[in-house]
């Protein structure tokens, strides 16, 4: 009876364990989902880390930003490395981190932006993913506008134009003071304007025969330079060809050929005018694939030359392309050069690379 007693009971304590266990770890769970959102807004290697970056300050979620630097100047004079003595309480390890938190606190506060990102990290912990992106791009973002960065790059690209195409003017001016042709009509202008025909000086005025040169060597430069017209990629440089003008006034450029487009299609096209001789170097440019400057370039006796054979013709300058690299076929194959590089091909340089092979 007792045994059977005995059995009664001990089964009922077991039934109200195995009744009970689901209930403390369902008590359990709730207390660490409880906990669970201040644990996850502090995290290791965002902003403070474990620290609530208000406490370490000393100050409150209203705190204003005087009051933060206030918070933030005592601090940094308590706990500067360089004011850590041997003496004191705390090694200097701990005092470096210490001081290394509040300076993060305190860059983290200080700026609205990053500031209004930690608030919210605070009061929306479960957005776990978001505030480490938060976070990492506003590390990650330059501190420099860009736009600042494009306007210097500009800037940068613009002198360097301007330099190159100012040493290649005067490599082509120093070419042709060497050129009998333009030094000999330079040298006349000279002397008819009287540049050249001055009376020696005597006394302390007198100047030596170097001198006198180096002064006829820079006259006729002059002249050359204000006289020749020299036009591509050596003509003389301009403000408004650099690319930061070249952007400024892109939209000027831009109306000027929408209108002249326009006045284009309505005169030709529309009303069926003919061609001038502007509007003929133009489409004979363009079946060229010339540039402006490439096309300036050429003598006044070309172009003429291109006009009377009516190149602005689509057809007329197909036939004239076709008599052109046939004309270089030609001359490619009676040249004494392209013979001899021929000659050496046959002889010398298959064998070569068929040596090389073998």
């Amino acid at each position: 009876m007792a045994s059977h007693t005995e059995r009664i009971i001990s089964g009922g304590s077991l039934g109200w364990s195995r009744a009970a266990e689901p209930c403390w770890r369902l008590s359990v769970l709730l207390l660490f989902v409880s906990f669970l959102p201040t644990v996850a807004a502090l995290v290791e290697g965002l902003y403070c880390g474990t620290k609530v970056c208000y406490d370490v300050l000393g100050v409150t979620r209203e705190a204003t930003k005087a009051e933060i630097a206030r918070a933030y100047r005592q601090l940094a004079r308590r706990y500067h490395p360089d004011r850590f003595r041997p003496g004191e309480p705390g090694s200097e390890g701990e005092t470096h981190e210490k001081f290394l938190l509040i300076a993060t606190a305190y860059e983290t506060l200080k700026d609205e932006d990053t500031r209004r990102d930690y608030d919210y990290m605070l009061d929306h912990p479960e957005e776990y993913y978001q505030h480490y992106y938060a976070y990492y791009r506003r590390r990650l973002t330059p501190k420099v506008d860009v736009r600042i960065v494009i306007l210097v790059t500009i800037c940068a690209i613009s002198i360097f134009q301007f330099y190159s195409w100012h040493s290649s003017y005067n490599e082509a001016i120093n070419y042709l003071v060497t050129v009998p042709k333009y030094r000999i009509q330079a040298t006349e202008i000279a002397k008819q304007q009287g540049l050249l025909n001055r009376t020696k000086e005597k006394g302390k005025n007198r100047r030596s025969k170097e001198e006198i040169r180096e002064q006829e060597e820079e006259v006729i430069r002059d002249i050359i330079k204000n006289k020749i017209d020299i036009k591509g990629g050596y003509q003389k440089p301009n403000m408004s060809d650099i690319l930061l003008c070249q952007i400024v006034l892109f939209p000027y450029y831009l109306t000027n050929y929408v209108a002249w487009y326009t006045s284009w299609i309505y005169r030709f096209s529309i009303c069926r005018e003919e061609y001038g001789d502007e509007e003929k170097l133009y489409l004979i440019r363009r079946n060229m694939k010339m540039s402006q400057s490439q096309f300036d370039s050429l003598d006044e006796n070309t172009r003429q030359s291109f006009l009377e054979k009516q190149l602005w013709i689509r057809e007329n300058f197909e036939v004239y392309r076709k008599q052109q690299e046939e004309e270089m076929k030609v001359k490619m194959a009676t040249d004494p050069r392209m013979k001899r590089y021929r000659r050496w091909m046959r002889n010398e340089g298959p064998g070569r690379l068929m040596f090389i092979d073998d």
